[in-house]
């Protein structure tokens, strides 16, 4: 089974009045379907899941906030298919009772690059997205999805094509010059102290830290700039509890501006 997973790991809070799994949704608030796509040059299937929700409806990105539900793919049904990477687009930040939300209103398409074999065989999968969508209440929802991932040059949507050209930038592209990284223990974990050499992309910069671990809870960063060197403090908390190992190389930080984004991957 393929499962990609984002925990809440019991931290999250709802800016909204949470609801349980389990409650209706409103008719209409929330769609998704699996643009099927097209086969790539390098043997993979490049598909889209699209999502689209009602006016004033909004869903989250893969690592949304404190104020966010974070997104669930379980593919429960597969044939020729042996792994899957997502591609989000830049996501948005906003604000509310003065907690981070980050994500996407009113449609999205999310590109999945699928593992498909080499013979050119269709590729077929189906399964339950489970992601959280928020208005004035925010409902957890699980939707089925399926599709047939044709062999061949396929159908290379815009939407999907929009999306991969909406990307974050590299840190090499972006002309980040070090990154750097101090870890101190805490009584329920670490504290993240880091230096990013990269030129500013705003007014403001919005930094999400991951720890490449979905155990791993992350705190919203405390920011601060002096002028090349962006630095950003974060506690990090396994959900077990206690001491835990963290590696740098799998840390991932995203810087947020208003008209681009910059990913940039592990630490020194």
């Amino acid at each position: 089974m393929l499962r990609s997973l984002a925990l809440a790991c019991g931290f999250l809070a709802a800016a909204a009045s949470p609801l349980s799994a389990q409650s209706a949704v409103p008719e209409g608030v929330v769609s998704v379907r699996l643009l099927p796509g097209w086969r790539t040059d390098r043997g993979t299937h490049m598909a889209g899941l699209e999502v689209t929700l009602a006016p004033g409806w909004k869903t989250y990105w893969r690592a949304p906030g404190d104020a966010g539900i974070p997104p669930l793919f379980d593919w429960g049904r597969v044939e020729n298919v042996s792994g899957v990477q997502m591609h989000w687009p830049v996501p948005e930040v906003s604000h509310s009772n003065g907690m981070r939300s980050i994500g996407y209103a009113g449609h999205v398409v999310i590109p999945m690059e699928f593992t498909t074999p080499a013979d050119g065989v269709a590729a077929r999968l189906s399964g339950e997205v489970e992601i959280g969508v928020c208005a004035e209440v925010c409902i957890p929802v699980r939707l089925s999805v399926a599709a047939e991932l044709p062999p061949g040059a396929g159908h290379r949507s815009p939407q999907i094509l929009a999306a991969l050209v909406d990307q974050p930038v590299s840190g090499a592209d972006a002309g980040v010059t070090s990154v750097r990284c101090r870890l101190t223990p805490t009584t329920d974990g670490l504290r993240l102290q880091a230096e990013l050499g990269v030129p500013a992309i705003g007014r403001t910069d919005d930094v999400v830290i991951e720890a490449g671990d979905p155990q791993v809870w992350v705190s919203e960063p405390v920011t601060s700039r002096s002028g090349g060197v962006l630095s950003a403090e974060a506690d990090l908390v396994h959900i077990d509890g206690g001491a835990f190992a963290l590696d740098r190389s799998a840390l991932r930080f995203t810087i947020l501006g208003r008209d681009r984004a910059i990913d940039i991957r592990g630490c020194d």
